[in-house]
């Protein structure tokens, strides 16, 4: 393959990082031609070659820093492990950035952008953009443990709105002050959230002694 096949991969790359950065910086931050160009070092021709829609470019970064965030697909596929402890792995790590002052600042950023001021039009099309791609995340993963039979398909929007809001309240918990035991309590929550989902869950050693 020669240097000018390569070029455009190059340039889709710089413009994917540069968006992902800007949002980094502001969760609300308007992803223009110009300035995401301007950021990436490419010309504007390039990346409506790429991406020919503001709204293309947002969901192409906005997946990718899921896809980062959230490596999932070998977890939820991987059916040696049960599915209650498959769905709690894929779902403990859209929590972080860990728990304190990092967690914190993701929160500072998201109010920041969406809260202290009135959310422009470009804001609330972020917030609504990255809300849809991590309730598609979550769809995916109960999709595919509803294929195996762990829930029924039907119930797969409903559940997936439940555990969305959960995971908030667990994100918000991870930000404010809390004791050292935070992390285990999380775990213990995450089990009944997704034991509340799932047709059927793995008892405790006990428990299933007692009933055989």
């Amino acid at each position: 393959m020669s240097a000018t096949d390569k070029a455009p991969l190059d340039s889709r790359a710089k413009v994917i990082v540069a968006a992902c950065e800007m949002l980094g910086e502001d969760a609300g931050a308007r992803l223009s031609v110009r300035a995401v160009a301007a950021r990436a070092g490419v010309s504007m021709g390039s990346l409506r070659h790429h991406f020919p829609t503001q709204r293309a470019l947002r969901a192409t970064v906005l997946e990718t820093i899921y896809a980062v965030v959230t490596s999932d697909d070998q977890v939820i596929h991987d059916r040696s492990v049960p599915a209650r402890d498959r769905l709690v792995q894929c779902l403990r790590l859209t929590l972080a950035p860990g728990v304190g002052a990092p967690s914190r600042q993701a929160w500072r950023t998201v109010f920041e952008a969406f809260i202290a001021r009135e959310p422009d039009e470009h804001a609330r099309e972020n917030y609504l953009a990255m809300s849809a791609e991590g309730q598609r995340r979550l769809e995916y993963w109960l999709t595919v443990l509803a294929e195996e039979g762990a829930l029924p398909a039907d119930d797969v929007a409903r559940c997936t709105r439940f555990l969305s809001t959960v995971l908030n309240g667990l994100a918000l918990d991870r930000a404010l002050p809390a004791e050292e035991t935070i992390l285990r309590t999380e775990t213990e929550s995450l089990y009944l959230a997704v034991d509340a989902v799932l047709r059927e869950t793995v008892a405790p050693q006990g428990n299933r002694a007692a009933r055989d």
